[in-house]
C-alpha cells in the first residue's frame, strides 16, 4: 500500500507539472503584454521596459517558467537595489490589477469557497443517497415514479435560474432570508446559516438529483446479484442486508463522483458564487477573467488542478475499505 500511495503521489507532482506548463505556455503566447496592462495606454516606451524588467517578463520563455516554479517553494524577488520586493514562498505572484499577494488573495477567499462545497456536499449525499435508496427498494411504486421525476428535473434546471428564483422568492418577495454574505461563524451560527442557505441548496439541487439516480440504479443492480440473493436465503434481516452487502458495493460509483464534485466545487463555484456576489475563489477567477489578471488565473487554475489529483487519490484510499477486492490489488 505504501508503494501505491508513493506512486500516485508521484504521478499527483507530474501532473500539475504539466499543468503548470501548459497554462504558462497558453498565458505566454495567446494573452496582451502585462507590462502594458499595468502601465496603462498612455505610459511610456521606458516605462514599459522598465516593468518587463521589473517582472522578468524580458526574459527567455523557460527561465520565466522556472521562476514562477520555483518561486512557489522558496519565493522570489522583484526588481533591485532600492526597489527590490521580496515574494516570500509560497509566491504565486502579484495581481496585474490589485497589486495584491496572489496567494493571500487565495488564502482570504478559500474559506468561502470552502464552506460553499462542504455545506452543498452534505446536502446533496444526504438527499441524494436516501432518495436514491429509497426508490430502489420501492422500486415502481409512486414514491419511485415520483423521486425519479422531481430528479430528472432538477437536474434540468441551470443554478443561475435556480439561484435568481430563490432570491427573488425568499429575498425579495417572502423577506424569511437574508441576502447572500460571506458572514463568518463567529459573526452568529444562525447569520451564518441563513446567508450560506440558499449557495447550498442551488449547488445542492443539480448533484441530489445526480446522485439519487445513480444510486438507484446501483443499487437496484446490486440487489440482483447471487450474493444477495445467498444473504437473504440465510434468513438474514433486510436492513442488515441492505446496509451490510448491497449498499457498499452500490456506493463506490457515488464514491468516485463526489471526488470529483466535491474537489472541483473546492476550487470555486464560479456561477454559484458570481450569481450571489460571494467572495470566493470562483468569483476571483471570474473577475481575473474579465480583467485578464494573468498570475490570479494562474493561481485558481493551480488550485483547481491540486484539488482534483488529490481528490482522485482520496478516492481511490476510500476504495480500500469499500471494496476489500481494490485493497488486494493496491498492496
Amino acid at each position: 500500500m505504501a508503494r501505491y500511495v508513493a506512486g500516485r503521489f508521484a504521478g499527483i507532482v507530474v501532473i500539475l507539472f504539466l499543468v503548470c506548463l501548459f497554462t504558462f505556455i497558453i498565458f505566454f503566447t495567446l494573452s496582451p503584454d502585462p507590462a502594458l496592462m499595468i502601465c496603462g495606454k498612455t505610459c511610456t516606451p521606458e516605462r514599459i521596459d522598465q516593468i518587463r524588467g521589473v517582472l522578468g517578463l524580458d526574459q527567455p520563455f523557460f527561465t520565466q517558467f522556472w521562476t514562477f516554479l520555483t518561486a512557489i517553494f522558496v519565493g522570489r524577488d522583484y526588481g533591485s537595489g532600492a526597489n527590490l520586493i521580496h515574494c516570500a514562498a509560497p509566491c504565486l505572484g502579484y495581481s496585474f490589477q490589485t497589486n495584491q499577494s496572489v496567494w493571500e488573495m487565495v488564502v482570504d477567499r478559500l474559506p468561502v469557497s470552502a464552506t460553499v462545497a462542504i455545506g452543498a456536499a452534505v446536502l446533496w449525499l444526504l438527499i441524494g443517497i436516501l432518495a436514491g435508496l429509497l426508490s430502489a427498494v420501492k422500486e415502481g411504486t409512486w414514491w419511485d415514479r415520483t423521486a425519479m421525476g422531481l430528479a430528472l428535473g432538477g437536474s434540468s434546471i441551470p443554478n443561475y435560474v435556480l439561484a435568481l428564483a430563490l432570491q427573488y422568492v425568499l429575498v425579495v418577495w417572502l423577506q424569511i432570508l437574508p441576502f447572500p454574505s460571506a458572514v463568518s461563524f463567529s459573526d452568529g451560527p444562525l447569520l451564518w446559516f441563513q446567508s450560506y442557505l440558499m449557495p447550498w441548496v442551488v449547488l445542492a439541487t443539480g448533484y441530489a438529483c445526480l446522485y439519487a439516480r445513480l444510486t438507484r440504479a446501483n443499487v437496484i443492480d446490486t440487489l440482483a446479484e447471487n450474493f444477495m440473493r445467498t444473504a437473504r436465503a440465510k434468513g438474514l434481516p433486510p436492513m442488515l442486508t441492505m446496509r451490510r452487502h448491497a449498499l457498499r458495493p452500490a456506493l463506490t460509483p457515488i464514491a468516485t463522483i463526489f471526488g470529483m464534485d466535491f474537489a472541483a466545487l473546492l476550487g470555486g463555484a464560479l456561477i454559484t458564487e458570481t450569481v450571489f456576489g460571494l467572495n470566493g475563489v470562483g468569483k476571483m477567477a471570474a473577475d481575473s477573467i474579465a480583467k485578464n489578471d494573468q498570475p490570479v488565473i494562474m493561481a485558481v487554475t493551480l488550485l483547481a488542478a491540486f484539488f482534483v489529483v488529490v481528490g482522485n487519490l482520496v478516492v481511490d484510499l476510500v476504495y480500500t475499505t469499500l471494496d476489500p477486492r481494490v485493497r488486494i490489488t493496491a498492496k
